[in-house]
């Protein structure tokens, strides 16, 4: 399986389907990016949508919905059960595959400077992402909710966001954006109608009141069949598995002579909370999950996938498409990556060669920075394409009124800052390749220099072609902070120049 993370932003809208509709569309329209599942209930006037995508486009799909709820829901004439504070009200980044919950920190921080920079919306950081500990409970962030925060924001130091200044957005509020473990809805019915009983349960169970550790509970009457049920919220399956929550539930009924009617699972739940269960009540013995036939099958299918994708050349196809994303940058930050793959290559062909044992310490740790390097060009290859349909939506806001006008200029100098961002680390992690590679050129297997200068070639094309497009982004910047960029560029042209210059003399007298 491919490196995954969910992401599970609620609403505050659940009664205008349309409204929903366009949060959804946003999401779809960020390139890898797929939806699993939306709900929404209008007593609550909540919707919970949730989303997978690799962790360089998680960000950009979180982004592109929290935008589009902050032009579509005004929170000051927002009325539901459910406490709100935000527009966008929390944005959750969950780790499934190939990353762990230190990469959904960084992401959720990520996700967060965003929020402020670009739309204005400030931001508190939860859960495991919280910048301190009195704020990992979301409940506790919340309280006042959207008009309390707003009124105590600036003169209570308790109420300051984790990013971004001390004033609410007028009409979004403020997010609360965090990293956690998947969360499992888990309720559990009982062949009673005695709500009392639901609310002992619940408070047995849950760790609030001194029952399991990752729990939260609490009991409910579901009038139309007669019955109560515990409801829980499993915020760490892996810590409380689900058959140990059950079990506890039914030696609790069995206190009062209640049996369980049957147990329910909302919305998705993992396969390791499934596969716990069950080897947990079937006993088994020396089972391994590689014996699970269906995740034999998805491995074959992806390694089958990822050849059909090298073999087809499917990013040169995407370029040539009549579609304005992929371009330029995203080729530049490519051409970069191929540059510190070659990098690697050439460290590959050094370390176990007698003959150069001596920089062989050396050498593996320029492959391991080229390998860090090279992963965040090929971030940026899709980060590119995004920054610049962020500026096509911008440029597509009304302006028919002054307010409209004001908005939509703010929009567009904050998507030009992202759509010069973008490019502008390509181009200062090329230098960096290039800095690795002209090292590699005195140090490493010199039989393999031809690579290293067509690596040199590869990231000075990488930088200048970045530069390029920082450059035609800096009209929509004011004039001193397009001054100040306009002169790094020039600079990083000017640094890679020199050094794939030297690498090339040298590789032309070897010729």
């Amino acid at each position: 399986m491919r490196n995954i993370v969910e992401c599970i932003p609620n609403f505050s809208e659940g009664r205008r389907a349309e409204v929903i509709d366009e949060i959804v569309a946003a999401i779809r329209s960020t390139p890898g990016a797929v939806l699993l599942d939306r709900e929404s209930d209008p007593d609550h006037n909540r919707s919970v949508i949730t989303f997978v995508a690799a962790p360089e486009r998680v960000v950009d799909a979180a982004l592109a919905a929290a935008r589009k709820a902050a032009a579509l829901i005004d929170l000051n004439h927002h009325k539901g059960e459910h406490p709100r504070m935000g527009a966008t009200d929390v944005i959750p980044f969950v780790p499934i595959a190939g990353v762990t919950m230190d990469d959904c920190v960084r992401l959720a921080r990520e996700c967060g400077e965003r929020m402020w920079k670009e739309l204005g919306i400030p931001v508190y950081l939860y859960e495991k992402a919280a910048a301190r500990p009195e704020r990992e409970n979301l409940a506790a962030l919340r309280k006042g909710q959207f008009e309390g925060i707003r009124d105590e924001i600036a003169s209570n130091p308790a109420r300051l966001p984790d990013l971004g200044e001390a004033r609410l957005h007028p009409t979004a509020g403020i997010t609360a954006v965090g990293a956690r473990p998947p969360l499992i809805a888990y309720n559990v019915n009982l062949a009673t109608s005695d709500i009392e009983i639901a609310h002992r349960i619940a408070r047995a169970v849950r760790h609030q009141t001194g029952g399991l550790r990752y729990v939260k509970a609490l009991g409910f009457e579901l009038k139309d069949r007669r019955i109560v049920q515990v409801s829980m919220n499993m915020v760490n399956y892996e810590g409380t598995p689900l058959f140990r929550a059950f079990e506890m539930i039914r030696r609790e009924a069995e206190r009062y002579g209640v049996a369980i009617v049957g147990s329910e699972i909302v919305g998705l739940v993992p396969q390791r909370a499934l596969d716990a269960a069950v080897d947990f009540y079937l006993r088994l013995e020396n089972f391994s999950p590689d014996q699970i036939l269906e995740h034999r099958l998805q491995a074959a299918a992806e390694t089958a996938e990822d050849n059909l994708a090298d073999s087809t050349g499917t990013f040169s196809e995407l370029v040539a498409a009549n579609t304005p994303t992929p371009g330029g940058g995203s080729v530049a930050a490519h051409s970069g990556a191929l540059a510190a793959s070659l990098g690697r290559m050439v460290c590959n062909l050094t370390v176990g060669k007698k003959k150069y044992a001596d920089v062989e310490p050396r050498v593996k740790e320029i492959a391991s920075e080229l390998e860090r390097i090279g992963g965040r060009l090929r971030a940026l290859i899709a980060e590119d394409a995004a920054s610049f349909e962020a500026v096509m939506e911008a440029y597509r806001l009304p302006k028919e009124t002054e307010e409209q006008k004001a908005e939509r200029n703010l929009r567009i100098e904050a998507a030009g800052r992202r759509a010069a961002g973008a490019p502008m680390e390509t181009a200062r992690r090329a230098v960096e390749v290039l800095k690795y590679l002209s090292e590699l050129s005195r140090i490493a297997n010199q039989n393999a220099f031809s690579d290293i200068a067509t690596g040199g070639q590869m990231a000075l094309a990488a930088t200048k072609g970045a530069c390029y497009n920082v450059g035609v982004n800096l009209s929509m910047l004011p004039a001193e902070e397009a001054s100040e960029i306009r002169s790094e560029i020039r600079r990083l042209m000017e640094e890679a120049s020199s050094i794939a210059g030297a690498i090339e003399s040298d590789m032309i007298t070897r010729m």
